[in-house]
């Protein structure tokens, strides 16, 4: 009984004709008066709705169970058995086709009933016996593979149709496999490759069967091209090949052989054809003009003399699927020295890339934009660029030989041809863009390559939700079809048009070219112009210094080179990272590990290539320390060390020199060597999609800061004190700013202050003198010039700044802060933490800086005054000059010092009654600010995002430019850069630009009402 409510929830449900949908649902005994009859009808209900096309897969249903002699098997396996249900309602919701099999082959559906079965893949031997039982050709006795059929074989219309019904039952059982997701597309494809391969070799048993006892023995063997020789076949698709066949014996005659060749090369396709698909022979030598079948010796000369480049390019897939696979085998051994040589042809890559742009060219009106085969961003793209770099690389490296483009695409990875995120990215382009071609093939097994028209919304939506998009389908859909073109189209210009490609395809395998043989042309000056070099003449010179001479040091140069410069084009300063290559390399050049990593290993040399042109920070660092080059390998070597494993290196590096200045040298080279670590984990995870985050960042950072105060503080204090003498005094260094709260960013200074006591009995003078002594004495040593970047030491936070005394007595500082404090010191002391020295001094010294820095009472009206007061005076006097100053990343309208006071003032006047505040991190007092409910979760949360970003842009910015920049550039190729380590693409600093003040107008707007108030 039809009900409102019933209808309405059908419609809600996804089904397009509800009154129709219902009656079928009332017909199978799922649905009465307006809703399921039971718990498993429900199911059944709910797995139709999550199909490509509910109406289609409910109707299917009911036309099968309408044939199905076994109705109410069929039934009762639909409501009860969930896997047969999955995959045949999956089935029937996304095939029309398939589901007129099933209603005119209703006893198949018992092939998706068996979950171990179905779920199962099919061997090639397994399908190919499923097919020969249907010509009661027994495989296990032989398969055919010559001219002789087995006595007894099968033949006539009645057999070509049981022949189709049993290849359809194959592709039946692999389209539940497919829909359900119980197979990968990668699969989907080499299953229809193998059953392509069993239908030709039934094809090819029926055929001979067909041929008179008379004519002459043969071996034929077919072998696959295209998409079946890379075991990447479609569902529906032409099955390209090329025919080879020789006599059964040498003595027999050639030509009688070739004749009951093709004889029976054409029965086999005339099967193929009224069965499964076309057998295409186009890629036979001169195409359809020529013979069907050749001899061995006759392809052999044909491709030796007049093949064109496309035809080696079409060999690179070619594989024996069926027939004689030893007279297969044989074919394609000896054309294979051929395909990985043609790149040698003069003009190869131009030929190649001419071809791509007049495929690109036959496409007209909406084509170009629904082609997901032929357009731009689509299948070939990807495929062209994977060939063309297997054919100009795979002539000296037989690691890049796959015929099967993903797995080609790995294999270019691992070697060091394409770089790991482009092959994993082009990769996911090609899976998903041939998932969609199969569920466009689903639908009536038709070959199509075209999305459905813009303005056929019912179709693209059932497209879009046969690969998932269940909610908002066509957005979705279309927004994910675009990023993939956009993506594919960026990668292919990338590797297809790489303008050194020709270069290296001309580089002889066995001769070393003199250095101005090609690098000086003024064709190369353009290429590099074109890969974003904005000095081409200074890059050549760095090319040439690189691989001038016989030396193997050069030969390694000239492999890695061509591949570096796509790397370093694809950073964002390819000139700054040609010249720290140059510079790492004459200083590791003769170094056996590391051209040999370089050259072996695929992720170092793209690492390093990607490192040197995204940051002169980090290339700086590598330039000083080049076997730093060691840490960039990843893993556990880019992980940061912490603070304790830091200080006992750096302690011990120090102890173990004689003099002062060397010991305090070994600690900084120590901390060189750890800041590299930090950068390049920094600059490779932003660019791999791990990137640290910023509390890990500014952590590390404080750490080395603190292991290398640590390591100097005792070297200091055995110069002043000498070997045995006892010092009268305990000093320890407190940490403030930001090395205080775990905060530090590249560019930052060391901001601490000193406090000492003198030991039991010790005279207070001395004991000031010699603090004093020991703490110049430290701040000198880290301020000796030398191979890396010095630590400035700044103590002016102490009471009375930079005319106060450089270390004071804890009795000292009690006096002071009982009497002359003022509110900005209670403020500075918000971030003091132990950082070196007597520890048991530091705790008693950061126990009277809590009585300072969270006063009883909070602070006196006044006092939150002044700290407005001052805030405004550092702004006007300190803000950078010249430049937006809304881009000024510390003193700008919502950058850090904004959020930090306002975050600070939150402290001074809450910490006394909400322990939670009482933290030296600025993020960890926001976060508790707003658990205690003294800011509003948004507003936290726009504090927290502005103060993350500023920090992480100024990072990124020392990263990039090599040193401490106080604004965002408004333009230029420094901009570019920190927008591309923020994910964004060339020419999007804009939109970053705008990221940035849109975080920072929503933070000022919270600092007006909670810190101005």
């Amino acid at each position: 009984m039809r009900t409102q409510q019933g209808t309405a929830r059908l419609v809600r449900a996804g089904f397009a004709d509800a009154p129709a949908a219902e009656s079928a649902l009332e017909v199978l005994r799922l649905w009465a008066d307006g809703a399921p009859t039971d718990e498993n009808a429900e199911q059944v209900l709910l797995r139709l709705v999550d199909v490509a096309d509910p109406d289609l897969a409910l109707f299917g249903l009911e036309r099968l169970a309408a044939a199905a002699p076994d109705r109410e098997d069929l039934l009762t396996a639909v409501r009860e058995q969930p896997g047969l249900r999955h995959r045949l309602l999956s089935v029937l919701g996304a095939s029309e086709a398939l589901a007129d099999h099933l209603a005119s082959h209703p006893e198949a559906w018992r092939l998706l009933e068996r979950d171990d079965l179905v779920s199962a893949r099919p061997s090639l031997f397994g399908m190919q016996a499923t097919l020969l039982a249907v010509l009661a050709v027994d495989p296990v006795v032989a398969l055919p593979w010559g001219s002789r059929a087995q006595p007894g074989t099968r033949t006539g219309p009645a057999v070509l149709h049981e022949l189709r019904a049993a290849y359809r039952g194959l592709l039946l059982g692999l389209a539940a496999r497919d829909l359900t997701g119980e197979v990968g597309v990668d699969d989907v494809g080499g299953e229809l490759a193998d059953l392509a391969s069993a239908m030709l070799t039934a094809a090819l048993a029926y055929a001979a069967a067909e041929l008179p006892g008379s004519v002459a023995a043969c071996r034929l063997a077919v072998i696959a091209m295209g998409k079946t020789g890379g075991r990447e076949l479609n569902y529906v698709s032409d099955v390209d090949v090329v025919l080879v066949a020789e006599p059964l014996t040498p003595d027999d005659d050639t030509d009688a052989a070739l004749r009951t060749a093709t004889r029976l090369a054409g029965g086999m396709m005339r099967v193929c054809a009224e069965v499964a698909w076309p057998v295409d022979a186009g890629l036979r030598p001169e195409g359809n003009a020529g013979p069907l079948v050749r001899s061995l010796a006759s392809h052999l000369a044909y491709y030796e003399r007049w093949a064109k480049t496309w035809e080696f390019q079409a060999l690179l897939k070619a594989r024996p699927v069926a027939g004689d696979l030893g007279l297969g085998q044989d074919y394609c051994a000896a054309v294979a020295p051929m395909v990985w040589t043609a790149s040698e042809r003069p003009g190869f890559v131009a030929d190649v890339q001419a071809m791509r742009r007049r495929v690109e060219d036959t496409l007209i009106g909406d084509a170009t934009d629904r082609e997901l085969k032929l357009g731009r961003g689509g299948l070939r793209d990807i495929e062209f660029a994977v060939q063309l770099l297997q054919l100009v690389h795979g002539r000296a490296d037989d690691r890049v030989h796959s015929g099967t483009t993903v797995v080609a695409l790995d294999q270019l990875a691992q070697a060091g041809y394409v770089g790991r995120e482009d092959a994993r990215s082009l990769a996911d382009a090609y899976r998903w863009l041939r998932t969609v071609e199969h569920r466009l093939q689903l639908s009536h097994l038709r070959r199509t390559h075209l999305l459905p028209a813009a303005d056929d919304t019912d179709a693209r939506r059932v497209l879009a939700r046969s690969i998932g998009h269940l909610k908002e389908p066509l957005d979705s859909f279309g927004r994910e079809r675009n990023g993939y073109r956009h993506l594919v189209r960026r990668l292919h210009e990338k590797l297809f048009y790489r303008p050194l490609l020709g270069a290296v395809a001309q580089l002889p395998m066995d001769e070393l070219p003199t250095p101005d043989s090609r690098l000086g042309t003024p064709a190369a000056r353009t290429r590099l112009a074109a890969l974003g070099f904005v000095d081409p003449a200074a890059a050549l010179r760095h090319l040439e210094a690189l691989t001038e001479g016989l030396s193997r040091r050069a030969a390694i140069q000239r492999t890695l080179l061509p591949v570096l410069l796509g790397w370093f084009a694809g950073a964002a300063d390819p000139d700054a990272g040609l010249l720290a290559y140059r510079r790492v390399s004459d200083a590791l050049g003769s170094t056996p590990w590391f051209l040999r990593s370089l050259r072996d290993e695929g992720a170092v040399a793209e690492r390093l290539a990607v490192l040197l042109a995204s940051s002169r920070y980090a290339g700086d660092l590598l330039v000083r320390a080049p076997e730093g080059v060691r840490l960039i390998s990843g893993g556990e070597e880019l992980v940061p060390r912490s603070r304790e494993s830091l200080t006992g290196a750096f302690t011990a590096a120090a102890g173990r020199q004689r003099d002062s200045q060397g010991a305090v040298l070994a600690a900084r080279a120590l901390r060189r060597q750890e800041l590299l670590r930090v950068a390049a984990a920094d600059v490779l995870g932003r660019h791999e999609g791990r990137e640290l985050d910023r509390a890990t960042v500014g952590q590390a950072l404080s750490d080395i800061g603190a292991a290398t105060v640590q390591a100097a503080l005792a070297t200091a204090t055995r110069t002043i004190g000498g070997p045995e003498e006892a010092l009268p005094v305990r000093l320890a260094v407190i940490a403030m700013g930001r090395l205080g709260g775990g905060e530090q960013s590249y560019g930052s200074d060391a901001d601490v202050l000193f406090v000492h006591e003198p030991t039991d009995g010790a005279d207070e003078s001395d004991a000031a003198r010699v603090a004093v002594a020991i703490a110049n004495e430290m701040r000198r040593l880290l301020a000796v010039p030398g191979p890396d970047p010095a630590l400035v030491v700044d103590a002016d936070l102490r009471p009375e700044g930079r005319q106060g005394p450089l270390s004071r007595s804890l009795a000292a500082y009690t006096r002071y802060y009982e009497r002359w404090s003022h509110v900005w010191e209670a403020q500075a002391l918000l971030r003091a933490a132990p950082l070196a020295g007597d520890v048991d001094l530091s705790t008693r010294f950061l126990m009277l800086a809590d009585t300072v820095r969270y006063p009883k009472g909070g602070l006196t009206d006044e006092q939150v005054i002044e700290v407005r007061r001052i805030k405004a005076r550092v702004e006007r006097e300190r803000a950078p000059r010249g430049g937006d100053p809304a881009l000024a990343l510390k003193l700008g309208r919502g950058g850090l010092a904004d959020v930090e006071w306002t975050v600070q003032l939150i402290q001074l006047r809450h910490a006394h009654r909400v322990p939670g505040l009482r933290t030296t991190s600025t993020l960890g007092a926001l976060a508790a600010a707003c658990e205690a409910g003294l800011v509003a979760p948004e507003d936290a949360e726009a504090l927290r995002e502005a103060w993350l970003l500023s920090a992480r842009i100024r990072d990124a910015l020392v990263l990039v430019a090599g040193k401490d920049v106080p604004s965002i550039p408004s333009s230029g190729r420094e901009l570019d850069a920190v927008a591309r380590a923020f994910g964004r693409a060339p020419g999007e600093q804009g939109e970053f630009l705008d990221q940035y003040r849109r975080a920072t107008r929503h933070a000022r707007a919270v600092v007006e009402r909670v810190f101005y108030g």
